[in-house]
C-alpha cells in the first residue's frame, strides 16, 4: 500500500504555498495583523481562484470532487503560513450542506461556496466551552433566539451554520433581521472571532442525516490538526534558522548543546505526528469505524504539540521572540486558537480513550 502523497497532492501544496509567499509574506501578514479589522479579502479570493473553495464540492455543483485529505493538506500549508483566511468555517459549512442539506440547499449554496460568492462560517460555542454537538442548547427551530460566541471570521461571513440542540444545524443569512454581531477580542488575529445574538432570526434548518453533527465535528478536528502540523513545522524551521544566524560568544547559538538538544527534541516530536492527521483525513472518507477516534487523537496530540513547539520557539529566539514585530508571536497565538477551538486537547484525549475502550 502506498502511504505517500500523489504528485497532484504535492503540486497542490506547492501552488498554495507559492501563492501565499507572494500575496502574504511576513511584511503583509504583520500589516494585516495590525489592522482594526484584520482581514484581507484579496488573499481569500486568490485562494478561491486556485480552487480551494471548490475542492471538496461535488462536480455536479461546480466543484472538484476531491476528499478530506486534499483539504487537510491545504490546511497544513495555511497553518505553515499563518494565513489570515476563513477556510475553516467555510469548509465546515460546505461539508454540512453536502452531507445533510436538502436538494434545494445544495443547489442554492454549494455553487456559491465553491465560487467564493459567499463567505461562510460556523457558530457553535454558547459560552463555557460548549463546542461539541451534545453541548449545544440553542433550540432547534425556524426562528432562533440565543447567543453564539467565538465565531471565526464572524464579521466577514455572509452565511452562518448554527449548531442547535440535539445536534441539529440551521443556515442563517448574516443580514437577517434580528441578528446582531460584534467583534470579540480574540488571541489569534489571523482568525478574528465575533459574538452573535439571535432574536427570532429566520433560519433554514438542514434536514440532516444520521451522524451529521459528529461528521462536521470530526472534520473540524482534522482541519485544526492539519493546521497545527503546518504551524509547528514552520515554528521548528524558524527556531533552527534563527539558531544558525544569532551569535553569542563569537559563535552561532545553535552550536550550544542545550539549545541543540531542545531543537532536536522539538523536531522529533513534530515530524512523526504528520501521520496522525493524514490517517484521520483518510479515515474520514474511507474508514467510518475509525474516523471519530482518529480525528479526536489527531486534534488532541497535534494541537497540544503545536502550542508547546511555539513556546519552545519563543525561548529559542530569546528576548526578540516576545516582541510584536517577530513572526513567532503570531504562531504562538494561532497555536492557542487551535488548542482551544472545538475543545482543548484534554477533552479529546478523554474521548479518544473512551472510543478505544480504555
Amino acid at each position: 500500500m502506498n502511504f505517500l502523497l500523489s504528485q497532484e497532492q504535492v503540486e497542490i501544496q506547492r501552488a498554495i504555498a507559492g501563492f501565499l509567499s507572494k500575496s502574504c509574506p511576513s511584511t503583509t501578514l504583520h500589516e494585516i495583523y495590525d489592522r482594526e479589522e484584520p482581514y484581507e479579502p484579496s488573499i481569500w479570493q486568490g485562494l478561491i481562484e486556485l480552487g480551494v473553495g471548490a475542492l471538496i464540492v461535488p462536480e455536479a455543483f461546480g466543484g472538484l470532487g476531491m476528499e478530506m485529505i486534499d483539504l487537510a493538506l491545504i490546511s497544513e500549508v495555511l497553518g505553515a503560513n499563518a494565513a489570515p483566511v476563513p477556510l475553516l468555517g467555510h469548509a465546515l459549512v460546505t461539508l454540512a450542506i453536502m452531507h445533510g442539506g436538502s436538494d434545494d440547499q445544495k443547489a442554492n449554496w454549494l455553487p456559491k461556496l465553491a465560487a467564493g460568492e459567499v463567505v461562510a462560517t460556523v457558530a457553535f460555542d454558547e459560552g463555557g466551552q460548549t463546542w461539541l454537538p451534545e453541548q449545544w442548547r440553542l433550540s432547534s427551530s425556524t426562528r432562533l433566539s440565543g447567543r453564539k460566541r467565538f465565531v471565526p471570521h464572524g464579521m466577514q461571513a455572509n452565511l452562518i451554520l448554527v449548531g442547535l440542540s440535539g445536534g441539529g444545524f440551521a443556515l442563517v443569512d448574516a443580514s437577517a433581521e434580528g441578528l446582531s454581531r460584534c467583534a470579540q477580542d480574540g488571541i489569534d488575529r489571523t482568525r478574528p472571532v465575533a459574538e452573535f445574538v439571535f432574536d427570532q432570526v429566520v433560519a433554514d434548518p438542514l434536514p440532516g442525516a444520521e451522524g451529521l453533527a459528529e461528521k462536521v465535528r470530526d472534520a473540524a478536528l482534522v482541519l485544526l490538526a492539519a493546521d497545527s502540523f503546518g504551524g509547528a513545522s514552520r515554528a521548528v524551521e524558524s527556531a533552527v534558522s534563527y539558531a544558525t544566524i544569532r551569535e553569542q560568544f563569537g559563535q552561532p547559538i545553535g552550536r550550544f548543546q542545550g539549545l541543540k538538544h531542545q531543537l532536536v527534541n522539538t523536531a522529533v516530536e513534530v515530524e512523526p505526528s504528520r501521520g496522525l492527521y493524514w490517517f484521520a483525513a483518510h479515515a474520514f472518507d474511507h474508514i467510518a469505524g475509525k474516523a471519530e477516534h482518529a480525528a479526536a487523537l489527531a486534534k488532541a496530540h497535534l494541537c497540544d504539540r503545536y502550542l508547546q513547539t511555539a513556546r519552545d520557539t519563543v525561548e529559542a529566539h530569546g528576548g526578540i521572540g516576545y516582541t510584536w514585530e517577530c513572526d513567532v508571536q503570531i504562531y504562538v497565538k494561532r497555536a492557542m486558537f487551535n488548542f482551544a477551538f472545538m475543545g482543548q486537547p484534554a477533552v479529546h484525549f478523554d474521548r479518544a480513550a473512551d472510543l478505544a475502550g480504555w
